[in-house]
């Protein structure tokens, strides 16, 4: 890879309080090859070194820098001033807008081909939402951003990935929010992403049922009669490999995952629960139908380790090496179709 190849990404700090920005500093001790450039205030990154006894070379750049290859101990940082001073650990409504201007400006850079990838440390929804902002996470507020009608969360781990129908809303609400519009559109969404961004020509999705034993031809529910089998079924006919839906208790076994590419989860939890009890703290999560390439980490803010020097980097790093690699391969996918039409 040469250095003009390098993917060029942009990571967020995510709420102060929390450990966006110790685990941020933690990683900048490594190596990766890639260019780097923090979103987010240079002032708190400086104090919270201080706190964890981090040496790093903190240096303020601007969009029009050409910003080198990432350099162990050392950070580029486009500053975004806090509202408010930040107590680790303690969350502060004052610095909601400075949480938010961070995210606009990532977006920003990322749409306007500034940088290839977005990759965000984690925000507190409540307090943003406490603050007098109506936000319910990441994915929703890029899609807004960015104009996207439909996005899909995945989160991966290992050699399994997990893509979410309905994400953080009330499980009281979540039969009503799966409909065929819906369920149809993340399908194409989750299926076009994993051709284009992770280089699959034919993927395999496993799609879980909404209820036990996959409402059990109706006895236990009837959504996946009315809804999920003829999505599936319209899907399949257009050359699709869907496998359900089935029983989500047996659909996270070894067996029920071999030659699967991904599983589609009708919510939160039914995906979820099981992707992190393999790989909590290692797990990526991913934006996927947007037009930007956009990970985070796999957690949240954990507030009660922000300055302790206790939290671990795992999930960021797995982020970043996520973010570079879809950037790579779309690289790679653009090269050769250049070279095909000359």
């Amino acid at each position: 890879m040469t250095p003009a190849t390098l993917p060029t990404i942009a990571i967020t700090l995510g709420e102060p309080a929390g450990i966006g920005v110790d685990i941020v500093l933690m990683l900048a001790r490594e190596n990766f090859p890639l260019r780097l450039v923090v979103i987010g205030s240079i002032d708190l990154l400086r104090q919270r070194a201080t706190l964890l006894g981090i040496k790093v070379e903190l240096i303020a750049v601007t969009l029009q820098d050409i910003i080198p290859p990432h350099c162990p101990n050392q950070l580029f940082v486009i500053n975004i001033p806090l509202n408010a001073e930040v107590t680790p650990g303690v969350l502060n409504p004052a610095n909601a807008e400075y949480v938010l201007n961070t995210l606009r400006a990532a977006a920003i850079v990322a749409v306007h081909g500034l940088f290839d990838a977005i990759v965000t440390a984690p925000v507190h929804k409540g307090i943003i939402n406490a603050a007098g902002v109506s936000f319910s996470g990441h994915t929703e507020f890029f899609a807004a951003l960015t104009n996207t009608p439909q996005v899909v969360m995945m989160l991966a781990t290992g050699k399994l990935s997990v893509a979410l129908v309905t994400t953080h809303v009330p499980l009281a609400q979540v039969s009503a929010l799966i409909t065929p519009a819906r369920l149809e559109s993340v399908i194409r969404v989750l299926y076009t992403d994993l051709q284009r961004k992770f280089a699959l020509n034919a993927p395999r999705i496993l799609v879980c049922g909404l209820n036990p034993h996959a409402g059990e031809n109706g006895h236990l529910g009837r959504e996946e009669m009315e809804v999920i089998i003829p999505v599936l079924e319209k899907c399949r006919a257009e050359g699709m490999v869907l496998i359900g839906p089935v029983a989500a208790d047996t659909a996270f076994t070894d067996a029920s995952l071999t030659g699967i590419d991904a599983v589609l989860a009708m919510y939160h939890d039914q995906g979820l629960i099981p992707l992190k009890q393999r790989g909590f703290g290692e797990a990526v999560n991913i934006t996927l139908g947007l037009p930007i390439i956009r990970t985070s980490v796999d957690h949240g803010t954990a507030l009660e380790l922000a300055g302790t020097g206790q939290a671990k980097p795992n999930s960021l790093r797995a982020a970043l090496h996520s973010a570079a690699t879809m950037v790579l391969r779309q690289q790679q996918k653009e090269t050769r179709h250049a070279m095909d039409t000359m």
